[in-house]
Parts: C-alpha cells; structure tokens; sequence
C-alpha cells in the first residue's frame, strides 16, 4: 500500500508547521506524482529558456502564495459564521483601520471580506471633506456611515485621520486637532458603544520605515500600483518622526478600557492579515466557533496599545526617538 503523503495526511496546513517544510513536503508529493496532463505549449516555451534557479523561485512563489490563501481560509470561513450571528442577533461591528501609509491596511481588508456576504458588510474609505462637510462636526460624516443592524461596517481610515495625517499635512489646525483629541473618547461612548449593541474594533497597522519605503518604490516603479502614490506618501518617509509622535499621542489619548487600540505589526503581511482575522473573530461570541482551529494571538503581530505605548517610551529613552 503507498506511503501516506503529508497532503493527504490533512496536517499540511498546521499553522504550527514551518513553511519551509511545508514547501519541501509539497514538492515531494509533486515529485511522487506523475503527471497525467501533458504540458501546454506555452508552458514548455517558457520552462525552456528558465534555468533551474529561476525554476526552482517559481515553484516556491506559487507554493508559498497557495499555502498562505489556505491558511486563510479556515478563519474565512469563521468570518462567515461570525457575520451570520451579527445578523440573527441585530448586531453591528465597526472595524477601523488606521496607521501609516503602505502598511497593509487595504491588502488584510480584501482578505477579511474576500467570502463574507456582500449584501451584509460595507468598506468605506472617504476621500477629502467637502465644504459643507468642513464646516459640521468632523465625525458626522463618519456616523452617516455607521452600521445597521446586523451589518460590518470597515474604515479604511477613519475619523482618527484628524489625529494622525491632517495635523502632521497642515489639514487641519492646531485647535482642531486639539478639540478632537479632548472629545473623541466621549463621541464613542456615545455614538458607538452606547447599550452595547455595538462592537467597535481600532486597529494601528504599524510598519517599519525601511518596508515603508520598499513599498513605496514598488509602487513608484508598477504601473498597476502607481495609483496608489498619494501626496501623503511621497512625503511619508521625510515625516517619519511627526508621524511617530502623533502615534504616540493618539495612544496616550485615545486608548481606554472601553475603547481599546491593537497595533499590528504588518512588515510580513501574511501574519497580519491572518492575526487580524483572529483579532475580530475573539472580539464576539458567536454560534459555530471551531474547536479546532487556533485563535490565539501572536504576541509579536498584535499587541495592545498600551503595551505599544510603553514599547515606545522605553525606545525613545533609549535611541533618542520610537523606531516605529
């Protein structure tokens, strides 16, 4: 009788096992298997003229990206549990995303609703304030889009815009930026937290500057991501530092018991994105939870604000500024 593969085994995808083990599993089970498909001609033309490096970084590309998607999935599919008990419950969730440029905050909400039900979640990320909008209070525009019974609802970015990117970019004043930061707290225990029908996630994609400006430079240099390249970012790297502090602040300020930050460390978006997904699924009981599937946190992807607040202070003692 043959051996049992590691794929048909069913313990490929153990979150416990190294990836480079699982790759090495993975050919071994290719290289076991023959092939019943004859290779098209395209394929042969273009395996004829790779050498055998450039094969081999093919092959391990396409296993790590498959293995990833996999990963995924399980936690996909405990989002969808999660959303269906929102529903039955009336419920609603507000997830904000937030943090510096090229962090991975668009990337991990594509993951988080790639099989959600559509007609039950919304991403909404708005564009510059309107005049009549700049002359109301700067969270109306956000409340407008608040969840409804039942309903997700993502920001990627959010009101929290006012403590980080505008008064860093001159958008606002400093009075404004002040006022915010004086009245943000009461404005969620108000509009959001009141009678706890209302789940409310923040979450700080924290990158570090030399990934930051990997990004940016694939950005620059991709025609299908040069729309990305935004004001803001082309000055990201030159305002490092008054990023970082206006961190700092929004941490010390915002960051209760009520209403708590989780930055994730987002440089392996891979981690992000899955540690993201356990972040919102340990967030709300719901029907269904798998008993199998590991929801505990990486304490080196998702660490509390407060705990990111110390991390800083003892950074800033030490090298003069906070690395992140």
């Amino acid at each position: 009788m043959p051996k049992k593969s590691s794929n048909q085994s069913g313990n490929l995808f153990d979150p416990s096992r190294g990836t480079t083990a699982i790759i090495r599993d993975l050919v071994k089970d290719l290289d076991r298997t023959p092939s019943t498909r004859r290779p098209s001609d395209i394929s042969r033309a273009i395996t004829s003229v790779l050498s055998d490096r450039h094969k081999e970084e093919i092959v391990e590309a396409a296993l790590l990206k498959y293995y990833y998607a996999e990963e995924l999935k399980p936690y996909q599919a405990e989002l969808i549990k999660m959303q269906m008990h929102l529903e039955s419950t009336g419920k609603k969730m507000i997830i904000l995303f937030d943090g510096r440029d090229a962090s991975g905050k668009g990337g991990t909400i594509r993951r988080v609703t790639r099989y959600m039900n559509e007609k039950r979640y919304r991403v909404v990320a708005l564009g510059k304030p309107n005049e009549i909008q700049r002359t109301e209070l700067h969270i109306k525009r956000y409340i407008e889009q608040f969840p409804h019974a039942g309903e997700i609802v993502l920001f990627d970015r959010s009101w929290y815009n006012r403590a980080m990117v505008e008064p860093v970019m001159g958008f606002c004043s400093s009075d404004q930026y002040k006022r915010f930061l004086k009245k943000v707290n009461s404005y969620e225990e108000n509009f959001i937290l009141d009678a706890g029908k209302t789940v409310l996630l923040k979450l700080y994609f924290s990158v570090s500057k030399d990934e930051q400006a990997k990004r940016f430079e694939r950005r620059r240099n991709d025609p299908l991501r040069q729309w990305k390249l935004s004001e803001v970012d082309l000055q990201a790297q030159d305002l490092w530092d008054e990023f970082t502090e206006k961190k700092r602040v929004l941490l010390q300020k915002t960051h209760t018991s009520s209403s708590k930050w989780w930055v994730i460390r987002s440089d392996n978006k891979h981690l992000a994105r899955r540690e993201t997904m356990k972040l919102i699924l340990n967030s709300i009981k719901y029907r269904g939870r798998s008993r199998t599937l590991n929801f505990k946190l990486d304490p080196e992807t998702v660490i509390p604000g407060n705990v990111e607040l110390k991390r800083m202070a003892q950074e800033k003692k030490q090298f003069g500024s906070a690395l992140r």
